[in-house]
């Protein structure tokens, strides 16, 4: 029986997710290192940094002690994935044997690889693992919007458990055993996020965003199929559903560095001046080399890392993929 929820991570998901289960009933222990954050959360009940406005049920508490997180039941890794094996390596937080359910949406630059690779690096098998995905921004979570999300797992019972765990009158979880699809989806979506604020920045309207999500989308399925993924996860929740959250939020963090790049400002100063992680930067550079290393065409993806890294002109990338070799709709 999972009683004590550890979450690792103290952003704006990871402190919603941290309200739900205890409205759920559970106890949640939050671990963070930024100190000053925690000693001010544990007083004042309220994430200001990340999630303001909200206030934390008494169930739940923060630690900077990672012992506090061999207590627990289940292991929540909420860090941004770029983040992950500095943390883990570093921290030595005790997560080896115990059920880890993921809740970030990334691939590792450099070693491409998917949240449950790297965490294999840190002994944690394929039957202790799961990742909560979907449409999900937590701004809208904690007002208690009806939300639905996916859980993914090989472990069958594990998937079920975190469904149980999760699920109340709001909140809507459903299970796949597609880890990979539901990884990618996560991650994939947040560079065609970031292609569609080039589009609201640009200001370019409904014909083009309908293009630019149904088109990212076929990209999505093209690389998550070659990479072993069942084709049809990309027509749920982690994939469709979360591609037109994404696209289309106020909440975005990926379409905000879009729309900020087509109103001329420079990546360097957008990432600076935001107070959280906005994952499709660095996983576009992953996106892009996988295509690349599994020979996958992605149009879509290709132009936005030329845009983000390669100081191509948003209008210009637009014109080459809007005049490329004509196609089927349906291709590989």
């Amino acid at each position: 029986m999972i009683k004590r929820i550890g979450i690792v991570g103290i952003g704006a998901w990871a402190s919603a997710i941290a309200i739900l289960l205890a409205e759920n009933g559970l106890s949640v222990t939050v671990w963070s290192q930024e100190i000053d954050l925690i000693e001010e959360i544990s007083t004042k009940r309220e994430n200001k940094k990340y999630l303001k406005g909200v206030q934390f049920p008494r169930k739940v508490s923060f630690t900077i002690d990672e012992n506090q997180l061999a207590l627990c039941d289940l292991i929540i890794q909420a860090i941004p994935t770029q983040f992950i094996r500095q943390v883990f390596s570093r921290i030595g937080i005790p997560i080896a044997f115990k059920p880890i359910l993921n809740v970030a949406k990334g691939i590792e630059k450099g070693t491409f690889k998917r949240v449950s690779e790297i965490l294999k690096d840190f002994d944690v098998g394929d039957d202790d693992y799961a990742i909560l995905t979907g449409p999900s921004h937590a701004e809208e979570v904690v007002k208690r919007v009806p939300t639905a999300v996916v859980v993914a797992s090989k472990n069958a019972k594990l998937r079920e458990e975190v469904q149980k765990l999760f699920t109340n009158v709001y909140f809507r979880v459903y299970t796949s055993d597609d880890v990979i699809g539901c990884e990618l989806g996560g991650s994939l979506k947040n560079v065609i996020a970031i292609a569609a604020g080039i589009i609201d920045g640009l200001e370019l309207g409904d014909n083009s965003k309908a293009a630019l999500i149904t088109r990212g989308l076929a990209e999505i399925t093209r690389l998550g199929t070659a990479m072993g993924a069942n084709p049809l996860t990309f027509a749920g929740l982690s994939g469709l559903g979360d591609l037109i959250v994404t696209c289309n939020s106020k909440y975005s963090r990926n379409r905000y560095v879009g729309e900020q790049i087509a109103k001329g400002r420079k990546l360097e100063e957008i990432v600076k001046s935001m107070n959280a992680v906005a994952e499709g930067v660095d996983t576009t550079i992953s996106a892009y080399q996988l295509s690349l290393k599994q020979k996958v065409e992605l149009p879509i993806t290709k132009k936005v890392y030329e845009i983000l890294f390669e100081n191509l002109e948003p209008r210009n990338a637009i014109l080459e993929l809007m005049t490329r070799e004509a196609k089927p709709e349906v291709w590989r």
